[in-house]
């Protein structure tokens, strides 16, 4: 994972040197989880992933949680992840999608 204000590996270390490439957002019950692809300056493509909810109360404030994910480890945090849905699904079964609500 990437420190802020840190030049590691030639990964940014400023948010005024990163890129954005592409993004998907997800929205689920909640929350919102956000895909982000950015470029590096060595033109290399990394992933952050950012989940996001609401706060409860008049503010409108949102809390946010995010990671980095460097495509060195993207293999084993796909196969991290997969044994860990793997698992709960063996444990508790499958279930059905939420439905999208509409937040007011």
């Amino acid at each position: 994972m990437a420190m802020e204000g840190r030049d590691v590996m030639g990964y940014p270390d400023s948010q005024e040197e990163r890129s954005d490439v592409h993004s998907t957002a997800v929205r689920a019950g909640k929350r919102t989880y956000f895909f982000d692809v950015k470029a590096t300056r060595n033109d290399d493509y990394y992933l952050t992933i950012t989940e996001s909810k609401r706060r409860p109360g008049d503010d409108a404030s949102y809390e946010k949680h995010k990671i980095f994910l460097y495509r060195e480890d993207f293999t084993k945090f796909a196969e991290g992840l997969q044994e860990a849905i793997a698992y709960i699904v063996a444990h508790k079964g499958e279930v059905e999608p939420r439905e999208d609500e509409q937040e007011d």
